[in-house]
């Protein structure tokens, strides 16, 4: 059975796009990122493929000159951006999405990420981070993921581990920790196959 899988970040930067190759790695998934907001030189598609070449990677359905909130930067490529041009791509194989931003991110001011991903009905992996803040960030990204019933798989934690931090994420949420990466300062094929090994889905 096909599984198709959301990648959703706690906040900027947090490491969606390693979580979603690791996760493309375990279940021999395509990879597809809808909206892609600028570094077009050097887009997330092109790290999944450079740091995981055998991975099928599909062509983002709007590719954004600014690096913004989607909304912000398509107002300035004067795009409109629509919902019928987010078809999830066809294909055989498991899909991991990798969502730009976070939940709350407005796709467009009246349609966000998380309105998105509740249509589709797919399950998401959360990425979230050791910094100031982040068990208020990932409470509440969980919490909005429960209020509209979107089905969790589980968190993958990124960064120099805080266990305080941790332990009140997985007491207060009840969730299940699928692995916990370093902050590394290269990313390589070769750390992506060692995560993909310890991985728990």
């Amino acid at each position: 059975m096909k599984q198709n899988i959301i990648v959703a970040g706690i906040d900027t930067d947090t490491g969606k796009t390693v979580a979603s190759v690791i996760l493309c790695k375990v279940l021999k998934a395509d990879y597809w990122k809808p909206i892609q907001a600028g570094d077009l030189e050097n887009t997330d598609s092109h790290k999944v493929k450079r740091w995981s070449p055998e991975t099928t990677v599909h062509p983002e359905a709007y590719r954004l000159t600014q690096p913004m909130s989607p909304h912000a930067a398509a107002a300035i490529d004067k795009i409109a951006i629509e919902e019928s041009k987010l078809q999830i791509p066809i294909t055989e194989n498991n899909l991991i999405i990798e969502l730009a931003g976070g939940l709350m991110v407005p796709i467009r001011e009246d349609y966000l990420n998380i309105d998105w991903v509740a249509n589709t009905g797919l399950p998401v992996v959360l990425v979230s981070n050791y910094y100031l803040g982040s068990i208020n960030h990932t409470l509440l990204s969980l919490y909005a993921l429960k209020s509209r019933n979107i089905p969790l798989i589980g968190i993958i934690f990124n960064g120099e581990k805080n266990h305080s931090t941790f332990e009140v994420i997985m007491n207060r949420s009840n969730a299940k920790c699928l692995l916990e990466m370093e902050r590394e300062k290269e990313i390589t094929s070769e750390i992506i196959a060692d995560y993909a090994e310890r991985i728990v889905l």
